[in-house]
């Protein structure tokens, strides 16, 4: 039935994870023959020659042509992912669910080549990794150093269920967003863009593009449409992110995430009544760390997290994104119920290193 808004519970969404990151495509599928990989530096622009202003309908190809080239297929013996051309020496981002666990790597260009590829480093955190083809003089694509606006045009390239070199179009739909139940189940599903550009098995890793050619985020999960009536539902890991994790494990091997101590779960109105807790927002301390951030701070489980720096509090997502805007070391004010009386504390985050 068309016109029917239909309205999901937060279980069904969460239970819809399952299908969202499964995005890398398995081997059954049809295999690309090619992918990609697009002429700019990270420091230069990949469609220099278009407008910077918006572009018309018409114009949509030649951008297309500009950065297409910049999108790759990522192989593995059991399925294939997408990667963006980071550097012209071979180095390549993609997800880090495309890769994990993979016996070996392949990657194929537009040209029809396909050269073996190593793993430099995994970000399991940010759902991100990075990978050497054995090949250089690469043209690399442009990641842009800010986010998006919403209503902007978006470009989804990938190689979705090995349909290589596909291209969806649509908008920036949203900043910030987190999809429920990600605190628990997938940490790296916080603070993404959406986007209403087509995200299918094999998008991951792929590029989401802006109308002036520049990679605004690295796909990374959809909302399946036969799970909870969701069309159009995508997200990227912002580029600004991309940028920094990258930078990191490039230089060190690992990238480094503040750390709050917590074991955070969303306050619920069962969990409210069950233990009495007298808010009607906010995250639930389940346990806090020995010696973690945390404790040092004066957080007790039971606590009731209501803001972050002035901010509203209402998911353990939220609380997830709210810390990831910070750095380790960084000051932040947690405003808490404890007990049904506020309290405000100066929590100093801690460092959460993953290994490459």
């Amino acid at each position: 039935m068309r016109g029917v808004t239909v309205k999901v519970s937060r279980a069904s969404v969460v239970a819809a994870l399952v299908v969202v990151l499964a995005a890398c495509t398995p081997s059954e599928s049809p295999q690309p023959s090619g992918s990609a990989a697009a002429s700019a530096t990270p420091s230069a622009t990949a469609s220099a020659s278009l407008p910077a202003s918006a572009i018309t309908f018409d114009q949509i190809p030649d951008l297309v042509a500009a950065v297409q080239p910049s999108v790759v297929s990522v192989l593995r013996p059991d399925g294939l992912g997408s990667g963006v051309v980071w550097s012209a020496d071979g180095v390549i981002v993609t997800n880090n669910h495309v890769v994990a666990g993979a016996a070996s790597l392949k990657v194929a260009f537009a040209d029809g080549q396909r050269v073996s590829a190593e793993l430099i480093a995994t970000d399991p955190l940010a759902d991100l990794a990075v990978i050497r083809a054995d090949r250089d003089g690469l043209p690399a694509a442009t990641f842009a150093p800010s986010l998006p606006r919403v209503g902007e045009l978006a470009l989804a390239i990938g190689n979705p269920i090995g349909f290589e070199d596909s291209v969806t179009q649509g908008i920036i739909s949203g900043l910030h967003r987190a999809i429920p139940g990600a605190a628990q189940r997938a940490p790296s599903l916080v603070d993404l863009i959406q986007t209403d550009a087509a995200i299918s098995p094999g998008n991951s890793g792929g590029a989401l593009v802006n109308e002036r050619g520049e990679v605004v985020g690295v796909n990374v999960a959809y909302i399946p449409p036969n799970s909870v009536g969701a069309v159009s539902i995508g997200f990227a890991i912002p580029s600004p992110t991309v940028i920094n994790i990258v930078q990191q494990v490039l230089e060190s091997g690992v990238a480094v995430h503040p750390y709050t101590g917590i074991r955070p779960v969303t306050l619920t109105p069962q969990l409210a009544q069950r233990f009495n807790l007298k808010a009607d927002h906010g995250v639930v301390v389940l346990a806090v760390e020995s010696g973690g951030p945390a404790e040092a701070a004066g957080i007790t489980p039971g606590d009731v997290i209501t803001e972050i720096d002035g901010k509203r509090i209402d998911t353990a997502e939220d609380l997830l994104a709210a810390v990831a805007e910070h750095a380790p070391g960084d000051a932040v004010s947690v405003t808490l119920l404890r007990d049904g009386q506020e309290k405000s504390v100066t929590l100093i985050l801690g460092e959460f290193p993953v290994s490459g």
